[in-house]
């Protein structure tokens, strides 16, 4: 386990703009960036805001086979065609399901991102999931992929690191995206997210990627592999018990997949707002490539 109260911030975390090369240069956006979106949780955690073009987000609309799908996405304003971009997949939870495409990015790492200005160094797709949807049904999941590869297509995206996280019901999708395309997420991120879906989700036995009627977390667990993982739960989730993800933790670790733990002491259903407001979780990403994973991408080196 990687205890909340442990967690230090990366050297680079404190940098301030120099000449630098340009890998150099993606670790001072990252951590000025992210250091914008701390102090702003900590002072205005919550309040709404319009995407906006200049702040990189645009507004993103595809037809699929289950109707139309109204999406956001973000890419840096520093954004170029010339090099290909790492990408994050953002599945929201369950109150911001709907029509208007808005909604996912008015919570968990819409939030983060938009505080930093443009200066966010990935491209982040916004899939929104239909009312009564669910991320972890094939529907939902087929018109998260389809986002996604539409924006690593426009917006030359790098298959090699394109990473997927989300909270609360995206905590559960993300689990179950990777089950269910194996191979496409160079590293994992749920939060406060479970893998036992909860009774009015009612996945029929032939469209189960999982043994839910068995051991569930071990199913999951050799579906996961060794992509990398790192998990976070509030120590006092109400809705999604935490051993949802202790139970997951330690089947991967049984399994000698590549996982990390954080759990919030006292933080409850919301412990998206600490762990998007975390540096590292980012610098993280940034290190593992897919089928390549670093060297600490488990744990502590």
């Amino acid at each position: 386990m990687v205890a909340a109260a442990g967690l230090r911030h990366p050297t680079w975390y404190m940098m301030r703009p120099t000449v630098c090369s340009a890998r150099q240069g993606w670790r001072i956006f990252l951590g000025l960036s992210l250091s914008i979106a701390i102090s702003s949780a900590l002072g205005c955690a919550g309040s709404a805001f319009r995407p906006e073009p200049e702040h990189g987000f645009v507004a993103r609309h595809v037809a699929t086979a289950h109707g139309p799908h109204n999406y956001w996405i973000y890419r840096p304003t520093h954004h170029t065609l010339a090099q290909k971009w790492p990408v994050i997949l953002y599945l929201h939870g369950g109150g911001e399901r709907g029509s208007d495409g808005l909604g996912p990015t008015q919570v968990g790492l819409g939030p983060a991102v938009q505080r930093t200005l443009g200066y966010f160094p990935f491209i982040v797709v916004f899939p929104q999931c239909a009312d009564n949807g669910f991320w972890a049904l094939p529907d939902m999941a087929e018109r998260a992929m389809a986002a996604l590869d539409s924006a690593i297509r426009d917006y030359n995206g790098d298959p090699e690191r394109v990473y997927v996280t989300g909270n609360s019901m995206g905590g559960f999708g993300t689990w179950y995206l990777a089950a269910r395309y194996p191979g496409r997420f160079a590293a994992l991120a749920p939060i406060c997210g479970g893998v036992k879906p909860p009774p009015w989700v009612k996945i029929p036995k032939e469209g189960r990627l999982i043994d839910l009627d068995g051991d569930p977390y071990a199913s999951l667990a050799a579906k996961i592999g060794r992509t990398p993982v790192w998990v976070f739960h509030g120590g006092a989730d109400p809705l999604v018990p935490v051993r949802e993800s202790r139970n997951m933790v330690k089947a991967l670790q049984h399994a000698g997949g590549l996982c990390r733990y954080t759990e919030w002491p006292g933080v409850g259903h919301e412990s998206e707002e600490p762990t998007y407001a975390l540096p590292e979780l980012f610098e993280w990403m940034l290190h593992q490539r897919l089928g390549q994973p670093s060297p600490d991408a488990g744990g502590q080196k």
